[in-house]
C-alpha cells in the first residue's frame, strides 16, 4: 500500500515537473520575443529618425554653404568650411566613442534583464 502511494506521488511530481518545464519554455519564448521586438522597433525608429535628420542636415548644410559662398564671394570656400566642420565633429565623435559604450550597454541591459 505504501509503495502505491509513493508511486502516485512520484507520478504526480513528474507531471508537475513536466508542466513546469513546458511553462518555463513558453515563458522564455515570450520573453525572447518581447526583447527582440523592442530591439527591432527601437532600431526601426532610430533608422527612420536618423534618415530624416540626415536629410535635414544635408539640406541645411547646403544652405549654409551657399550662404557662406555668397558672404565670402568664393564659390568653394563655403563648402570647404562646412566640410571641415563636419570633419571636426566626426573626429570628436571618434575620440569620444568609448564614452558611448556605457550608456548603450546600460540601455540594452535594462531591456534585456527587465
Amino acid at each position: 500500500m505504501a509503495l502505491e502511494a509513493l508511486k502516485r506521488d512520484l507520478t504526480g511530481a513528474e507531471a508537475d515537473v513536466r508542466s513546469y518545464l513546458e511553462n518555463s519554455e513558453e515563458y522564455a519564448k515570450l520573453k525572447i520575443f518581447k526583447i527582440l521586438m523592442e530591439l527591432v522597433t527601437a532600431f526601426a525608429q532610430t533608422l527612420l529618425i536618423g534618415a530624416m535628420l540626415l536629410l535635414a542636415m544635408l539640406l541645411l548644410s547646403w544652405a549654409a554653404a551657399n550662404a557662406l559662398n555668397e558672404a565670402l564671394e568664393s564659390h568653394c570656400l563655403g563648402f570647404l568650411i562646412i566640410g571641415l566642420g563636419y570633419m571636426f565633429v566626426a573626429m570628436l565623435c571618434f575620440f569620444l566613442r568609448d564614452r558611448l559604450n556605457g550608456p548603450i550597454l546600460r540601455t540594452f541591459s535594462k531591456h534585456y534583464f527587465d
